[in-house]
C-alpha cells in the first residue's frame, strides 16, 4: 500500500479539481456553441486566445466526441483518488500506476494538442491551457508515489521529476511566444 505524503494529496486534489472544472467549463462552452452556431463562448477573448476557433476543428473531438468529455472523466478519478489522499487512504500500487499511465498518456496527448494549437488551428484554448498546465505536475507527483527513492532510471526521473516540469512549461512558454510574438508584441 502506498499512503502520500499530504502535500502530494493536496496537489493530486487541488489538480484534479483545476482539470475537472476546466474540462467542465469547456464541455458546457462546446454544448452551446453546438447548440448556437452564432454563440461565442466566454473564453474567446482575441484573435489568439479563443477558444471557440479551436472547438469547431476536428482535432478538438479527435476521437469522434469532445475532447473535453475525456478531462471530465479522467479528472473525476483524478479526484477522487485525491480526496481520498488527503483523508490518508493507502492505494495499492496499482492504482498509482494506472494514473501514472493515465497521466503520462494525457501529457502525450497534450503534447499533441499543443503541436495543433499552435501550427496549425493557429489559437489558444484558455481553459485547455488550464489542462496543459496540470497534467504535467500530476504526473511528477504520480512518479514519486512510485519510484521515489529508487535507483536507477525510474529513480533518477523522480528525482528531477520537478526540473522537467519546469523545463515542459519553459519549452511550451517559448514556443507560444515565438509562434505568436508578432500579436504579442503588437500588444505592448
Amino acid at each position: 500500500m502506498i499512503t502520500t505524503s499530504p502535500r502530494a494529496a493536496w496537489l493530486v486534489l487541488l489538480g484534479g479539481l483545476a482539470g475537472w472544472l476546466a474540462s467542465g467549463a469547456l464541455t458546457v462552452e462546446r454544448i452551446k456553441l453546438f447548440t448556437d452556431p452564432g454563440y461565442r463562448p466566454t473564453c474567446s477573448i482575441n484573435p489568439i486566445l479563443s477558444c471557440g476557433s479551436v472547438m469547431v476543428t476536428h482535432q478538438a473531438a479527435i476521437f469522434g466526441f469532445p475532447n473535453p468529455l475525456i478531462g471530465v472523466v479522467g479528472f473525476s478519478v483524478v479526484v477522487t483518488l485525491g480526496v481520498l489522499s488527503v483523508a490518508a487512504v493507502g492505494f495499492p500500487r496499482w492504482i498509482w500506476v494506472g494514473l501514472w499511465l493515465g497521466c503520462l498518456l494525457g501529457t502525450v496527448f497534450i503534447c499533441w494538442l499543443i503541436f495543433q494549437s499552435l501550427y496549425r488551428i493557429n489559437a489558444l484554448c484558455p481553459y485547455c491551457m488550464v489542462v496543459w498546465a496540470i497534467i504535467t505536475p500530476l504526473l511528477a507527483v504520480c512518479t514519486e508515489q512510485l519510484w521515489g527513492g529508487r535507483s536507477g532510471p525510474l529513480g533518477i526521473l523522480a528525482e528531477w521529476r520537478w526540473t522537467i516540469v519546469a523545463l515542459f512549461y519553459a519549452v511550451v512558454l517559448l514556443l507560444v511566444f515565438l509562434r505568436f510574438q508578432d500579436y504579442w508584441l503588437s500588444l505592448v
